[in-house]
This record gives C-alpha cells, sequence and structure tokens, in this order.
C-alpha cells in the first residue's frame, strides 16, 4: 500500500515539473503574474483590427492581342480559325421548353486521324473540344469572346418554335381525314 502511495506521489511530481518547465518559469517563481484568461475577461477584438488596411486597386488595361498572345494556344490554332456560334436545341428527352438556354462556339475542324494504336479519332488541334466547355449568356459575350481570341464568327439563328392554335375539341372532329369508318 505504501509503495503504490508512492508511486503515485512520484508520478504527480512528474506531471508538475513538466508544466513548470514548459511553463518557462525560474526556480522558486511565483504563479502571480501569470495572467489567468476566463471566457467573460475575454476582449472581442473588432474586424478592422485584424484585417491589414486595404490600398485602391489600380485597373490594368489589356488589350486584345495581349490576351490572345498569353492565352497558351500555339499560334497556328490561333490565326484562320473560324468560330460558329450557335444557341444548342433543347434535349431529347422530356424536359421543358426553358431548359435550353444560352449560346455555345464551335470552332472549324482541324487535321485529325485515326489512331492505329487504339482506334480513336486523334487531333493535334487543342481547341478541338471547346464546344463542350464553354457556355455564354448572351449572343454579345459569345461575340467578344470571339473577337478576344482573334477568331472569325459567324453566327446560326437559333429555330423558334411556331404554336399552332388548337382546341381540344378539334381532336374528336370527325372531319378530320384521320378518321376512319371502322364498318
Amino acid at each position: 500500500m505504501l509503495r503504490s502511495t508512492y508511486a503515485a506521489v512520484r508520478q504527480v511530481r512528474a506531471v508538475n515539473a513538466s508544466r513548470w518547465l514548459s511553463s518557462g518559469q525560474k526556480k522558486g517563481g511565483s504563479n502571480e503574474h501569470i495572467p489567468i484568461t476566463r471566457h467573460s475577461d475575454a476582449v472581442q477584438l473588432d474586424v478592422q483590427d485584424i484585417i491589414a488596411p486595404s490600398h485602391p486597386v489600380t485597373p490594368v488595361q489589356v488589350t486584345t492581342d495581349e490576351v490572345a498572345d498569353i492565352g497558351g494556344v500555339p499560334l497556328e490554332h490561333q490565326t484562320g480559325r473560324r468560330a460558329r456560334i450557335f444557341q444548342p436545341p433543347r434535349g431529347t428527352t422530356q424536359a421543358g421548353w426553358n431548359n435550353a438556354q444560352g449560346w455555345k462556339i464551335q470552332l472549324d475542324t482541324r487535321e485529325r486521324w485515326d489512331n492505329p494504336l487504339i482506334g480513336y479519332c486523334s487531333s493535334g488541334d487543342p481547341l478541338s473540344n471547346i464546344d463542350m466547355a464553354l457556355h455564354f449568356a448572351t449572343r454579345e459575350d459569345a461575340i467578344a469572346f470571339c473577337e478576344k481570341n482573334r477568331w472569325q464568327w459567324e453566327i446560326e439563328e437559333p429555330n423558334e418554335r411556331q404554336i399552332k392554335p388548337k382546341n381540344y375539341g378539334s381532336n374528336f372532329s370527325w372531319s378530320k381525314r384521320s378518321r376512319v369508318s371502322t364498318k
């Protein structure tokens, strides 16, 4: 019993010694100068004290030529490109008519070849799949993008759906040619 009490006292002294060493206090010092922080004593800092002062941002003027030069596209794929700007049709499922919105760009196709190893159709054109990724909200945005990249463009006007007014009763009229006598 005495040994277990002695071992427990030794363990408590070791823990206290490690706390004393980690606190950085001098030997024989008192704990009077260490502040005790309580949640009620904590001072809330203002956001302006935390955030560094902001400096006004000066706008940088970038021309169309500079944007096309730093784009990373090889020169042979920049010049002589023709883009078709169109509004894609709605999906073939039972989606609503308002779901087909936005405009897309499709570039002319460049040289392609059949890969003999796998049989895929390969191309050296880095812009060949641009029509899958780019969506524009308006026609003007698509035109501005084409002009920024120095591409010639043409607009394909969307085919508007023509709604013919009909009545429900016309489905059952006897004057239709589709009505065939069953007798």
